[in-house]
């Protein structure tokens, strides 16, 4: 169904409409606000006032974005607003500037020696999802920022633009964060690989 259609029947009442956006959406919400949030009860409510959020808004949804973004962004302001309060009682992680080691490179900027993609190193479906728990459990780990933009673009696959449109900030912002989020996941997989 287009977004056109979805809005149309939000709009007037639909409440199977609804039903679909939230069947669609919410997981995903809660995995976003727990890139804000340190503890998923918070992200749950964070998620459910987007949904009232949502609901309020509809009539003035004029998109100019997706409803999927448009979601996301209503979630990205409560959730900043949320881990604010948070952070003024629990300790900021304020994590580092680490990035991939330059050794790792040749002259030209290309990999001296490619990581290998996780999926042609994984012998079967139970190591897969292994990894994919500790990669996960990785990107938990993360700073805010970093952990917002990592989850946006390689957990829920929202584009690089749409992932600036919901956090609010520059393409050259989201490519660091994005970049150092992954070398510190790419890392702590390396760490762990290393260290059976």
């Amino acid at each position: 169904m287009s977004d056109g259609d979805l809005v149309q029947r939000l709009r007037s009442g639909d409440e199977s409409a609804f039903a679909e956006l939230v069947d669609a959406y919410h997981p995903s919400l809660v995995r976003v606000a727990m890139a804000f949030v340190r503890s998923r009860a918070i992200a749950e409510e964070v998620a459910q006032d987007t949904w009232v959020a949502v609901l309020r808004g509809i009539g003035r949804f004029e998109g100019r974005s997706s409803l999927k973004t448009w979601t996301f962004h209503i979630l990205a302001n409560r959730a900043r607003t949320t881990g604010v309060r948070e952070q003024r009682t629990v300790a900021v992680d304020v994590g580092d500037s680490s990035t991939v080691d330059g050794r790792r490179f040749d002259d030209v900027g290309a990999w001296a020696d490619p990581p290998a993609p996780w999926t042609d190193a994984v012998e079967d479906q139970i190591e897969a999802v292994k990894l994919a728990e500790r990669a996960l459990a990785a990107i938990a780990e993360l700073p805010g920022s970093q952990r917002a933009v990592v989850t946006l673009r390689d957990v829920e696959g929202l584009s690089s633009r749409e992932a600036c449109d919901v956090l609010d900030i520059s393409e050259a912002n989201q490519r660091v964060l994005l970049h150092r989020g992954r070398a510190r996941v790419r890392a702590t997989l390396e760490h762990e690989e290393v260290a059976k």
